[in-house]
């Protein structure tokens, strides 16, 4: 990922100085500890900021509500204190300037406002993009006193500089050690860029290797900027990049570039802690069944045990009552056997101990293969689960997967799903990628005469064909949404697999089903190949 740098940051304020100035804050929104919302309005144009500085990437710029869904951003219902610190000062406050300090990666706002006493107050409002060390600081302008920042830095964590309320905003160190690019000439070491001069990045230092000083020149003092991205990387100058797409503004560029990277962390992040979930469940069903199935191999000796009461009651003539043992002729297997008596009891008791025991057997019996059977559709459902949280391609597929599965689910409304569909041969096909949106697809998209498709014995997606006013489709589209099937479920790569469809009139979901299960009748199978 590109780090967000002096030059880049300049380069925003040249952009969107114009907007600012005079603009005034009509709202803060402070989403968590480390992002904020500032909503600017100058005439009858309204932005919103979006200032980010957690450490992995920190960056600030205009964003639209498209990127904000990328972001994944959700409002407290209690805003945090330095939030509602902002409001108190500076909501409502015009923007009087904006600047970048020389070489500094901090965006200045000068607001002009009023205390509580009704009285004109200057307040800056420091945004400072500095990786670990980023963060948004309200002091003074004419005291410089600190009124309050995102997160204090006290002498433990910084020996060089303290942040916190009550004490004087001051900038960072100097680097002296580095010298002005504009100002110098002469030789250059391109592998030591970001070490000798100042507003270098590592990032830019890469990105400039072998261009003569003075083009380097140029792009520092941010000449005819073309701003990029291509890939995981991003540049003003287009010419920086391998095969770049050109964006809008230099505004564009930063919002577009961090919100896809912000959106794919998220995602690898969600879908990891889900993994972990369902693994964990999955793990301790699979361990219980095979207890279960244990206990029902065990209790298989219940016919055993009526044999033995039948076999000690048809000898009771022959065999001795308070014994500890009985032999007797088993004429199924022809040959003699030793049955274990209590000497306690008289034969006739302890057959009918041995009947107890195998009644007893016969209902646990039953019970534990209740149980099996309930634990193995639970076990079906997670490897349902499993395989939707590893194909899903979106964070709202992987969002909908998480309110699935969470103790506490929030409910969500249908118009919130997405679901994917194709055309085949004239039919729209609906292609479910979470149980969710398979459920949907089933209960409200499907009607009667609409055919469903689905793998054989293996997770996959639900695929549903529609056929509008009983035109039936042909056999090419039945392979064709077969092959879907198979694209769409664990057997992806399988050499060949059976999919079942029938009409959906024939699928029905049993009471208290998890989502997306469905039972089936009148089915036929194709087997899909390579």
């Amino acid at each position: 990922m590109i780090n967000f740098d002096y030059l880049t940051l300049k380069a925003f304020m040249e952009e969107n100085i114009d907007f600012l100035i005079d603009s005034r804050l009509q709202k803060i929104q402070q989403p968590t500890r480390r992002d904020f919302l500032l909503s600017f309005r100058n005439r009858s144009d309204s932005k919103k900021i979006y200032i980010n500085i957690n450490p992995t990437y920190f960056h600030l710029c205009f964003t639209t509500d498209e990127n904000i869904k990328k972001r994944d951003i959700i409002l407290p219902k209690k805003p945090p204190m330095f939030c509602m610190l902002l409001r108190k000062y500076i909501e409502s406050a015009r923007v009087q300037d904006v600047r970048v300090p020389h070489y500094e990666r901090i965006l200045e706002i000068d607001f002009k406002s009023s205390n509580e006493f009704d009285e004109n107050i200057n307040l800056t409002l420091a945004i400072e993009m500095m990786g670990k060390y980023s963060n948004v600081i309200l002091y003074n302008s004419d005291t410089k006193i600190i009124l309050g920042c995102a997160h204090n830095v006290g002498s433990e964590k910084s020996r060089e500089r303290e942040v916190a309320g009550t004490i004087p905003y001051v900038y960072p160190p100097k680097q002296t050690y580095k010298r002005d690019i504009l100002r110098h000439s002469g030789e250059i070491n391109y592998e030591t860029l970001n070490e000798d001069f100042l507003g270098i990045s590592k990032n830019f230092q890469e990105l400039v290797k072998n261009i003569p000083l003075e083009k380097i020149k140029d792009y520092v003092e941010l000449k005819n900027t073309t701003p990029s991205i291509a890939g995981n990387k991003f540049s003003l100058y287009s010419e920086l990049l391998d095969s770049p797409i050109l964006q809008d503004s230099v505004n564009s560029m930063i919002d577009n570039y961090y919100a896809k990277e912000q959106e794919q962390i998220l995602f690898k992040q969600l879908s990891l802690k889900l993994q972990n979930i369902t693994n964990t469940k999955y793990k301790k069903i699979t361990n219980s069944l095979k207890k279960i199935n244990y206990q029902i191999n065990k209790k298989n000796k219940g016919e055993e045990y009526k044999k033995y009461g039948d076999l000690i009651l048809s000898n009771l003539y022959n065999g001795k009552d308070y014994t500890k043992s009985i032999t007797v002729k088993d004429w199924d297997n022809n040959k003699d056997i030793e049955i274990p008596l209590d000497d306690t009891l008289t034969l006739k008791e302890n057959a009918s101990k041995y009947y107890k025991l195998y009644n007893k057997s016969k209902d646990s019996g039953e019970k534990l293969i209740t149980l099996a059977n309930e634990m193995t559709s639970e076990k079906e459902y997670l490897e349902q689960i499993k395989f939707t949280i590893i194909n899903a391609e979106s964070l709202n597929v992987l969002k909908e997967i998480e309110a699935e599965i969470s103790d506490n689910p929030k409910p969500q409304k249908e118009n919130d799903t997405l679901i994917d569909s194709v055309m085949i041969n004239g039919f729209k096909v609906y292609i479910g990628k979470n149980n969710r949106q398979n459920d949907i697809i089933v209960s409200k998209i499907s009607r009667g005469e609409d055919y469903w498709f689905h793998t054989q014995n293996c997770a996959g997606s639900h695929i549903l064909l529609k056929v509008p006013d009983s035109n039936e489709p042909d056999e090419e589209t039945i392979y064709e949404c077969c092959k879907l099937a198979k694209q769409y479920s664990t057997a992806k790569n399988s050499t060949k697999i059976g999919v079942i469809y029938t009409k959906r009139k024939f699928l029905k979901k049993p009471p208290k089903a998890n989502l997306g299960y469905v039972t089936y009748k009148n089915e036929k199978e194709i087997i899909v190949g390579d």
